[in-house]
């Protein structure tokens, strides 16, 4: 938990810092997430090493923490997205601004404003597009894996209900609740991919 909370205080940094340390910043917070993980799986060769009546808990516990830490590494591709993006857009205009523009004879003109106009159009439709896939992307990469702790957090529920003597009403409630989420986490899925579909479709 301090660990993860560590992660969290420095992603609150990644906004407030200069171009010079946010990668920096971004370096310290990814390994910070590259440390947590591989505690994790040491704590899960621990968990299962644990007695019975405590093995449930500590795995549902490792499972908790390794979600948490999924979040924060899909926050930081999302950021280090959005600075790509920035910086691309920076360059593109530093290299507007520098060009230099000539006529090939008297009777040669160019449409400065129109040319600006036009490349900045495109410019914020490019833009659009990649925020709207990189944010697609990461969506889907959340579903993914939502499903993978969903399915270990399932099949860890049933064992601890097994051990309990939960009745098998109950056990048909949860199994019914996972396969309605399994539903629903399809139904994003291709929803997300028909919102990208129309947006390439309509935008290019």
């Amino acid at each position: 938990d301090r660990q993860v909370h560590e992660v969290q205080s420095y992603m609150g940094r990644l906004e407030t810092s200069d171009k010079e340390s946010v990668h920096l910043v971004e370096n310290e917070i990814q390994a910070r997430i590259d440390n947590i993980f591989s505690n994790l799986e040491r704590l899960e060769i621990l968990s299962s090493k644990e007695p019975p009546n405590k093995r449930q808990n500590a795995k549902l516990r490792v499972d908790q923490l390794k979600y948490d830490v999924q979040h924060l590494q899909t926050a930081l591709r999302n950021f280090q997205h959005r600075r790509y993006i920035r910086e691309q857009q920076e360059r593109q205009r530093e290299e507007l601004l520098a060009r230099t523009f000539t006529t090939n004879d008297s009777d040669t003109t160019i449409p400065i404003d129109e040319t600006l106009q036009f490349n900045e159009s495109l410019q914020n439709a490019h833009r659009g597009m990649d925020d709207l896939i990189g944010s697609g992307t990461n969506i889907l990469q959340g579903l993914r894996d939502q499903r993978v702790t969903l399915k270990g957090t399932h099949k860890k529920i049933l064992d601890v209900a097994n051990i309990l003597g939960l009745s098998n009403t109950v056990m048909r409630l949860i199994e019914k609740r996972a396969f309605q989420d399994k539903y629903f986490m399809i139904g994003g899925m291709i929803l997300t991919c028909v919102i990208m579909f129309l947006v390439v479709r309509y935008l290019t």
